[in-house]
């Protein structure tokens, strides 16, 4: 696999709070996530350096992008984060590769900004413990 950009990102779809899902990649501007494990410190008194075993993993996702209130877009998709706890599968695809996990989105925030712009972050974290894995 050669070194690529991230223009042109191919799938990444979050489900509305029906379960379907809903591509909303236009209204996005930019992203983060990451798949963190927790680590256990296990130095004996005998060691020099640190030795640590690995434990849990986990997921989070960051998403920031446009309002858009058009049908199926992203205020429909997260307009109902503050009254809903659904769980919602979140696809993300760059370059032929997929990570898809349930997440749990814990808000969504609105922002208009002193020059007018009207934006919104959507934080989410894994949901129902499946360890996330890049297909």
């Amino acid at each position: 696999m050669a070194k690529e950009t991230g223009l042109a990102i191919t799938t990444l779809s979050v489900d509305d709070s029906g379960g379907v899902a809903r591509d909303i990649r236009n209204d996005i501007t930019n992203f983060e996530f990451a798949t963190p494990r927790e680590e256990q410190d296990v130095t004996g008194v005998d060691k020099s350096a640190k030795e640590r075993l690995l434990l849990l993993a986990d997921f989070s996702i960051g998403l920031n992008g446009v309002f858009n209130d058009a049908t199926n877009l992203s205020h429909s998709v997260f307009k109902t984060v503050p009254s809903t706890s659904v769980a919602r599968t979140v696809s993300l695809n760059i370059s032929g590769q997929t990570l898809a996990n349930e997440a749990l989105f814990t808000d969504y925030q609105m922002t208009r900004a002193e020059n007018g712009a009207l934006t919104w972050q959507a934080p989410g974290v894994l949901a129902d413990g499946v360890t996330p894995t890049w297909s």
